[in-house]
């Protein structure tokens, strides 16, 4: 647990890094970026020297990691809080945490919609793939699977995007674009519109799907081919009772680390998908600040995908080790 932990930070340690000096080496001076299209010497001047860009890089590198840290030295003494991503270049005095904890958990919601679809969808498919091993149904289901897993998500959404919500908008109501909560032209009344929802979460689940049907097929012909479903069947136990009392949770356990790196993958994987559905998300976030050289909202956008992948690892890892003692000893 110890060594994982002490991994986990080393990793935090070399995103970080990577991204405060590709970002401070490449983009220019931060200063005019803020300004924009005002050059105001004096103005340039003051900016600097409140966020410290007339230090050396080495000396904004230390303040960076110290703010990052969740106790750290500020004002002579030592205190503990949540990281400092520091303010948005784009938007005065919004700090990114603000920025981050709004969009965040939109993207986790679709993240999490997209892999329950996947498993609802996934592991039945995967299962009767496997008892219909070698039939058209087998080689019909690996077909969908194989293009789902091919397919490049901004393409996908563009297709379903353009077909269900142009096309279709007619019949299906669903719109291309817009926000599972949004406010009122008066800006007073919130109003919730899961639909909104439907057609990222499909989009966004296409590539697991096919993941699950996959894994779920192997694993499913594994068990399959054990000696103890041999003697289920020659007791003459029915295929409905024998999926669901052996082959089910014996072929499901290999689904969990493959699970788990894809439900962290869509987090950063949402990115194009909340780009053409307008979701206010930490990926279309992430693209918004791209476009406007915000670079403490990048920054930071990059930093919390990268947390929630490494600890989202790390967790399966234990659970993994937990639910199958065989994997203790490794």
């Amino acid at each position: 647990m110890k060594k994982q932990f002490l991994q986990a930070l080393l990793v935090l340690w070399g995103v970080a890094t990577v991204v405060f000096f590709l970002f401070h080496l490449v983009s220019g001076d931060p200063a005019r970026m803020m300004l924009d299209q005002r050059e105001d010497p004096e103005q340039l001047t003051l900016l600097r020297a409140q966020y410290g860009f007339d230090q050396p890089i080495g000396v904004q590198y230390i303040h960076y990691l110290n703010g990052l840290s969740p106790v750290r030295w500020e004002e002579g003494h030592w205190i503990v809080g949540w990281p400092d991503l520091q303010t948005s270049y784009q938007r005065p005095g919004v700090s990114v945490t603000t920025l981050l904890s709004e969009t965040f958990p939109n993207t986790a919601l679709l993240a999490f919609l997209s892999m329950a679809i996947a498993m609802l969808i996934g592991i039945p498919l995967g299962m009767i793939s496997a008892l219909k091993k070698g039939t058209w149904i087998d080689r019909s289901i690996g077909m969908v699977a194989t293009l789902g897993m091919a397919a490049p998500s901004f393409f996908t959404a563009l297709v379903i995007g353009w077909f269900f919500a142009f096309v279709l908008g007619e019949y299906t109501g669903l719109p291309l674009s817009g926000n599972i909560r949004e406010l009122d032209d008066l800006g007073e009344e919130v109003h919730w519109h899961w639909s909104h929802v439907l057609l990222p979460a499909v989009t966004l689940g296409i590539r697991p799907l096919g993941v699950v049907v996959q894994m779920m097929r192997s694993s499913a012909l594994d068990v399959l081919a054990q000696d103890y479903i041999r003697t289920a069947k020659a007791k003459g136990v029915g295929t409905w009772d024998l999926v669901r009392r052996h082959v089910l949770k014996n072929a499901f356990n290999p689904l969990v680390t493959t699970l788990s790196g894809w439900l962290a993958g869509l987090l950063s994987g949402a990115v194009f998908v909340e780009a053409v559905f307008g979701w206010n998300g930490t990926g279309k976030l992430m693209v918004d600040a791209l476009n406007g050289k915000d670079l403490p909202v990048v920054m930071g956008c990059v930093l919390l995908l990268s947390t929630v992948f490494v600890f989202l690892q790390s967790f399966v890892d234990v659970m993994y080790r937990l639910l199958d003692p065989r994997a203790r000893d490794l």
